[in-house]
């Protein structure tokens, strides 16, 4: 049965969110509030976390997963950024956009695209968010929660946890998201390329 944390979106309590920051390091899956959509996160060093959110999102091993980053520091010790790079991704953070950029010996091959070697890397603006990375200490591994056969993210706290009580540890209840998810800007190749266009205004990048 997953736990149900509701907390002020503005002046989230700690004290709850520690308690879901418990059930990360303990493997547990949590459906999270960002920026962008709802989303579901676990702890990245966790193979069986990692599985399993995987088969609640009901995705393979060359689906992009995204690493939730507190800032920009954090981000490069994860993903080898060139000072190109590094100007595009600074626009556009904290905010809704994900990044594919090539994966540093941090992040667990695992969790990486198994053929491009590769990891979506975002900063997200949502405080409630912010506060659990900072309390987790690390990054989180992260896919958005659109669940399989569906086209649109899970929007309702209430109803994520009806459908998923069984699948994962917890929700985070901080009101409703947007219902798109991130712009996805690969930046790969040797121009930016949109992925997908989601919340985030690639407009505002000059792209």
């Amino acid at each position: 049965m997953a736990q149900f944390f509701s907390v002020h979106p503005d002046n989230p309590q700690l004290r709850l969110l520690k308690q879901a920051a418990t059930l990360l390091h303990q493997g547990g899956i949590l459906a999270v509030p960002t920026d962008s959509s709802y989303a579901l996160v676990c702890h990245l060093d966790d193979k069986a976390a990692a599985d399993q959110l995987r088969r609640v999102r009901g995705v393979d091993d060359k689906h992009h997963l995204t690493l939730l980053c507190r800032d920009l520091s954090e981000l490069a010790n994860y993903a080898r950024v060139d000072n190109r790079q590094f100007k595009l991704i600074k626009q556009a953070t904290p905010g809704a956009f994900t990044f594919i950029l090539e994966a540093t010996k941090e992040v667990p091959r695992r969790v990486s695209h198994p053929q491009r070697k590769t990891i979506g890397l975002r900063v997200p603006a949502h405080l409630v968010l912010q506060e659990l990375l900072t309390l987790h200490g690390a990054p989180l591994l992260a896919t958005t929660l659109i669940l399989p056969g569906e086209q649109e993210p899970l929007n309702d706290p209430q109803d994520i946890r009806l459908q998923l009580e069984h699948h994962i540890a917890g929700v985070i209840d901080a009101g409703a998201c947007a219902l798109e998810p991130t712009t996805v800007i690969d930046l790969c190749g040797d121009q930016p390329e949109v992925l997908r266009q989601g919340q985030g205004e690639v407009a505002r990048l000059g792209l």
